[in-house]
């Protein structure tokens, strides 16, 4: 592989480490959800995902996602040791969306658009303009000199 596709391709997997995947294509556009299933299924106030594209450009180089259908129209894959959500599909399609946080370098893919907003939570508007601190500064003030992460590291 050429330094270039290196650079280029998008790879991501779960907090663990147990499901890895590749995408063979990069995402045409991403989107935030604020719909209630969203929140409810990544325990956050929206979810972020990459833009839907054909499943065989999503390649699962270890393991395999758990699927639960949320809904008569669409489910969604986790890893089933730790719970991190990484896949949306409408049923029926040949087509799937990515957790834009499961992707090794999650800052490649911004959001395009907004769905949902109709469940967004009031004071997401105001999110930019609350104090903000590094990990490292917040860990200071309870105390802790690092956190000792168990998560499976990004891909370089």
């Amino acid at each position: 592989m050429s330094s270039v596709e290196a650079s280029t391709r998008l790879t991501g997997g779960c907090q663990c480490g147990a499901v890895r995947y590749e995408l063979t294509a990069r995402p045409r556009g991403a989107s935030i959800c604020h719909c209630r299933m969203c929140q409810k299924a990544g325990g956050a106030p929206f979810m972020a995902f990459t833009a839907d594209m054909r499943e065989e450009r999503v390649v699962f180089t270890r393991g395999a996602p758990a699927i639960y259908r949320s809904s008569e129209v669409a489910e969604r894959g986790f890893c089933a040791v730790c719970g991190t959500p990484l896949t949306y599909r409408l049923i029926g399609r040949d087509r799937v969306s990515m957790t834009i946080g499961s992707l090794d370098r999650p800052a490649e893919v911004a959001p395009t658009q907004q769905l949902g907003v109709e469940s967004a939570l009031p004071w997401f508007a105001n999110l930019a303009a609350l104090p903000r601190s590094t990990t490292e500064d917040w860990l200071k003030t309870v105390g802790l000199a690092q956190a000792g992460s168990r998560q499976h590291p990004d891909a370089a």
